[in-house]
């Protein structure tokens, strides 16, 4: 199993990249584009990626009950300026939370509430981390552009993605994602990834995946 520090410099690693690939929305018409999520636009991608990263921040800290926390809040006039904002939040709560293991021994657990339910701190940054994979791989969707994770990272998602239920009855409307699509023939771990959360990918060469004209909506 990937040690805890390990798994969130993993998680630091994606979050970064998913912002990296953020970047390259400069003009006010790219917060407007449509995403591999089912109707909704960068900028509400954005948002929900925002949201979420507040919301992880507080179960770190012990607050994840609190669901005010995880509201999604308009991100104004300089989205890309908002979330940055949170993915510093979220990366200093999970580093402290770090230190507080490595002192104390203990792994506390995380209150999620959107997933419904309190998880160990290890699985709740594995979910974290699969989520900003995925989510890094939906806005260069979006953009036109390319996204690439180092070897690790994508097999640290690919190990938590594989744990996801696949059972229809939790798949689909109104669940976090939708039905697993085939995966590609010769798919690279990343396209493995987005099949079985409901994505199809595009495939590139090992590790990475390129923008399509023609992909899936499905649900964030």
């Amino acid at each position: 199993m990937t040690d805890l520090s390990d798994l969130v410099a993993l998680d630091r690693t994606a979050v970064r990249t998913s912002l990296d690939v953020l970047s390259a929305a400069r003009d006010t018409s790219d917060w407007e584009r449509p995403t591999p999520c089912a109707g909704w636009t960068l900028r509400r991608l954005v948002t929900h990626m925002t949201a979420q990263h507040h919301g992880f921040a507080a179960a770190a800290r012990g607050a994840g009950e609190d669901r005010t926390y995880w509201i999604e809040q308009d991100l104004g006039r300089d989205p890309l300026r908002r979330h940055e904002e949170a993915v510093r939040h979220v990366l200093a709560a999970f580093a402290e939370y770090v230190d507080e293991y490595e002192q104390r021994g203990v792994e506390r657990h995380f209150a999620l509430p959107e997933i419904g339910g309190s998880f160990p701190g290890r699985v709740a940054v594995g979910f974290h981390l699969l989520d900003h994979v995925v989510h890094a791989w939906d806005v260069a969707t979006a953009l036109g552009v390319r996204v690439t994770f180092p070897d690790d990272v994508v097999a640290a998602a690919l190990a938590v993605a594989r744990r996801v239920p696949a059972d229809p009855a939790r798949r689909g409307p109104g669940a976090a994602f939708a039905p697993p699509v085939p995966t590609p023939k010769n798919a690279s771990p990343l396209d493995e990834i987005l099949a079985h959360l409901g994505r199809t990918p595009t495939t590139g060469t090992a590790g990475t995946s390129g923008a399509s004209d023609a992909y899936d909506l499905s649900r964030c």
